[in-house]
């Protein structure tokens, strides 16, 4: 992988990991049109997850410095029940991370009919909840549950994980920008816990090909995109915006689909 295939794949991992557009669809997109080699992205993947990770650490700081500093009241507080909501998210995605792991990987293979199909989904999902009238009630423990189940869905490459959990929350009839917060903060556990494992159990970054310096420009790249990106879909989410980026993902669905029949 040179360092200009590293800079445009940190581009779209960071843009596209906030972004309702699907981090992972435009990754097998972009790995298929940069003919990046599956081992390759297997590390590349694992530092720009990194990435995003701290730009959504830096722009949460203050909600996750607040979260901890309740935890360790040791009370039955706020903190202590968006955590359990939090945790309770993360339960059906971990259920596929444990058991349909080898599975999932084998989905990803640079497959553009399903990446576009994915992506048009998506598309779906985003326009409906665009039009729906949220209640702005406070997440519930239930709805955590069934978000989770909407992110867990979202492994499939090509359907939006921010898209899909955000949209679900707001289907609910939850808060704006406490949906958009609680869709950032609900992936910090399983893009962390995954990276862990493949960093002991795979040793990508030992045995990878890839040089330092195209790495380090890919984690750059994903991780400013990332803050800004993280920033703006915050603002997206409150003036209700989403139709645009249900059009985009129409689009560019359309495109994937026509091109796997070439």
């Amino acid at each position: 992988m040179s360092w200009i295939e590293a800079l445009i794949l940190g581009l779209i991992q960071g843009l596209s990991e906030f972004l309702p557009i699907s981090s992972s669809g435009h990754l097998e997109i972009g790995k298929v049109l940069l003919n990046v080699e599956s081992k390759e992205n297997l590390t590349f993947t694992i530092v720009v997850h990194g990435a995003t990770v701290l730009s959504t650490i830096i722009v949460f700081w203050k909600v996750i410095v607040n979260i901890f500093k309740g935890l360790f009241e040791f009370k039955w507080n706020d903190s202590a029940k968006y955590t359990l909501k939090v945790i309770i998210s993360i339960i059906p995605v971990g259920i596929i991370g444990l058991f349909f792991k080898d599975e999932v990987e084998e989905l990803f293979t640079g497959n553009l009919l399903l990446v576009g199909s994915m992506l048009i989904l998506t598309a779906i999902v985003l326009a409906i909840s665009n039009y729906s009238k949220p209640k702005e009630k406070d997440i519930s423990y239930l709805d955590s549950l069934i978000i989770g189940i909407a992110q867990a869905f979202a492994v499939l490459p090509g359907l939006s994980r921010s898209g899909s959990t955000i949209a679900t929350g707001l289907m609910l009839g939850n808060k704006k920008e406490a949906v958009a917060r609680f869709s950032f903060l609900m992936v910090l556990v399983p893009i962390i816990g995954a990276n862990i494992k493949d960093v002991f159990t795979v040793k990508p970054i030992v045995e990878s090909s890839i040089g330092t310096f195209p790495l380090v420009i890919g984690f750059i790249a994903a991780f400013i995109s990332g803050l800004i990106a993280c920033k703006w879909m915050i603002n997206i989410v409150k003036n209700g915006k989403l139709i645009y980026f249900s059009l985009y993902c129409l689009i560019v669905g359309l495109i994937a689909i026509v091109a796997s029949l070439y």
